[in-house]
């Protein structure tokens, strides 16, 4: 049988120093929390060869007195807990006592201290968890502890290690985290005597982001700031995030502070998902930098070795304070996208060899008046926004397939005559839209684009981006009302599809039914159309099913019913939306402009990107050398 015995203590901390020390970057994170628990205002970090070969960390915090400088390397020996009610009010950033012991155990480590009361410091030097002597030293007030081969004793985790510039990037992470979660500490960072970080004391956090991420980031943040003052246990909600404009290929730039540490939580960063939600394309990840002031006794941050994730009692409150609060603040925030002209140098380089540049600036002019329009086109789609039409007028939706001549048909469109110029194409007179109840002045380009003088400049909107936004808010408020238009078929349809198709379609028959749309099983791999959503009387049930499918099946796994739902509703506002190229009349255009004001976020269509684009006048008048 085996023998049971008890492991020594040096076995122990190098267990302990696997959970706690993955890299250089971890020796960093630890030992200035410490120094930030110490009450410094400064702290320096130096660093040789990516961490590997040695971390300094200097300090003017409070120091430690000589005959406490063994048990600060000692296993779970800490002055930041006394008994086990203290886990449940923890007010510092380290306090499992594991750090120093597990770090000293893998390295070669000199600590050296001085209370400011106390007229000599004290040092003490571990090779490999084995400590010599403490000796008297002349040193600052504070702390600092020097590090060298780390893992030197390890070989099984040092050839873990990636390369210098690899180490040194989660060390830049690490300080970056730190200093963002406490801004009033003057932070450096050098690499090999080369200063990468010096980051002064501020008392604006975005004072601190722009130190560390530009000031065009910082700039651009939009602050916020709430409380829940009707409750004893107040949670306190403060710091960035940023406009849609502003987003990542991936989270990294998310940044979650509660109560001075720097965290990771999955339920905090879906609660910023959903928020901006229909802001940001697919694919792409908002920008935050949040602190959350809890009561300790609310968080449980003894749930990791790295104090890198926290359970807190009441996690739902806390996402739907942090939900509310960015929605609240993205409705009273003005989000619609502002344009940028490239610097004239890098577009004359890019358009070089490349033809008549006047041909990026090319114009459409006003389209001739489509005849057969109906005169009560405005009126209805108008109507519709608020809810006063039919459900049966699905032509109205469309826009451009209203009126007795052209129900059911795309207008046609304009070619040009061969050997016509593209950029000079005119096929009627220029006309511009200009509503006599005060609307601003609207001209189509392209077929696209609605260009609108505005008190600042112009916006150039989306058309298919604006009417896709509005319709799905519609779309939306119906749905969650239960009183969505739908068109009971007199003789249902049936719609051939692959096994696999009728399927899926089949298993998301109660979330379909929520849209209009009621299919029924008819056996092999055909469904029956039973109902059909009124706003899509002008396309195909097959060409819609098919739609959906193609949102079904890229989901990739079962998704939320809610996820999905909303997913659905994005997918038929498209379909029902103008589409990128139809041509407008003035009607249609001034009828789309008078319901932009009716969804909420009119900036962005439901997929995130933006229905327009807004030209200050000062920035056409730089253009045109006037300034």
């Amino acid at each position: 049988m085996p023998t049971i015995r008890q492991l020594s203590s040096h076995v122990v901390n190098k267990i302990a120093a696997g959970e706690v020390i993955e890299r250089p970057a971890s020796v960093v994170k630890e030992l200035v929390e410490n120094s930030v628990d110490s009450g410094a205002t400064r702290i320096d970090v130096a660093i040789e060869q990516g961490g590997v070969a040695m971390i300094r960390v200097t300090d003017n915090g409070c120091g430690i007195a000589a005959d406490q400088l063994q048990l600060a390397i000692a296993s779970h020996a800490t002055s930041k807990i006394a008994d086990a009610d203290d886990l449940f009010r923890v007010g510092t950033l380290g306090f499992r006592g594991e750090a120093l012991a597990s770090i000293a155990e893998v390295s070669r480590l000199v600590l050296r201290s001085r209370p400011a009361d106390c007229e000599a410091g004290a040092e003490l030097e571990v090779v490999g968890g084995r400590a010599e002597p403490i000796r008297p030293v002349g040193c600052p007030a504070g702390t600092t502890i020097e590090v060298r081969q780390l893992f030197f004793n390890t070989p099984v985790r040092h050839k873990f290690l990636r390369t210098t510039q690899t180490e040194m990037g989660h060390i830049t992470e690490s300080i970056t985290r730190l200093a963002l979660a406490a801004p009033r500490v003057h932070f450096t960072l050098n690499h090999g005597g080369r200063l990468v970080h010096d980051l002064p004391p501020v008392t604006n956090l975005r004072e601190r982001i722009a130190a560390l991420f530009g000031a065009e980031l910082a700039d651009g943040l939009i602050e916020i700031e709430s409380s829940e003052e009707q409750s004893p246990e107040q949670i306190h909600l403060s710091g960035f995030v940023a406009n849609p404009s502003h987003s990542r290929g991936n989270n990294r730039l998310q940044y979650l502070m509660l109560n001075g540490r720097t965290i990771r939580d999955r339920s905090l960063q879906h609660a910023l998902g959903e928020a901006y939600r229909g802001l940001l394309l697919t694919g792409r990840y908002p920008i935050c930098f949040l602190n959350l002031k809890i009561p300790p006794s609310l968080v449980d941050v003894n749930v990791h070795p790295t104090k890198l994730e926290v359970r807190f009692q009441d996690g739902s409150r806390i996402y739907s304070q942090l939900l509310g609060t960015l929605r609240s603040k993205f409705l009273s925030t003005d989000l619609v996208a502002r344009g940028a002209f490239p610097d004239r140098a890098s577009a004359e380089a890019e358009n070089s060899g490349a033809g008549d540049s006047a041909a990026a600036s090319e114009l459409y002019a006003w389209a001739k008046n489509q005849l057969g329009r109906s005169p009560t086109l405005q009126s209805e789609l108008t109507g519709f926004s608020s809810n006063e039409i039919p459900g049966g007028a699905s032509e109205a939706l469309r826009l451009h397939e209203v009126g007795p001549d052209v129900v059911g048909n795309h207008p046609q469109r304009v070619e040009s005559r061969p050997g016509e110029s593209e950029s000079v194409r005119i096929d009627g007179p220029t006309t511009s839209v200009s509503p006599p109840h005060g609307s601003p002045r609207a001209l189509q380009i392209h077929d696209r684009y609605l260009v609108v003088e505005n008190e600042d400049g112009l916006e150039v909107i989306d058309q298919h981006a604006l009417h896709e936004r509005i319709l799905y808010e519609q779309l939306r408020d119906k749905v969650s009302q239960g009183e969505l238009e739908s068109q009971r078929l007199l003789v249902p349809e049936p719609v051939d599809l692959a096994a696999s198709e009728a399927a899926v379609l089949l298993e998301q028959r109660e979330v379909l039914s929520q849209l209009g749309l009621e299919l029924e099983p008819f056996g092999g791999e055909t469904v029956l159309v039973a109902a059909y959503p009124a706003m899509l009387a002008n396309f195909s049930p097959r060409e819609v099913l098919g739609s959906l499918v193609e949102q079904l099946q890229a989901q990739g796994k079962r998704p939320e019913s809610r996820d999905l739902l909303d997913d659905l509703m994005h997918t038929i506002a498209c379909k029902a939306a103008i589409k990128f190229g139809d041509r407008l009349s003035p009607d249609e255009v001034e009828a789309l402009l008078s319901q932009r004001h009716l969804a909420r976020d009119h900036h962005h269509c439901p997929h995130g990107r933006p229905t327009a684009l807004v030209f200050t006048r000062e920035q056409l008048d730089r253009q045109f050398k006037r300034i």
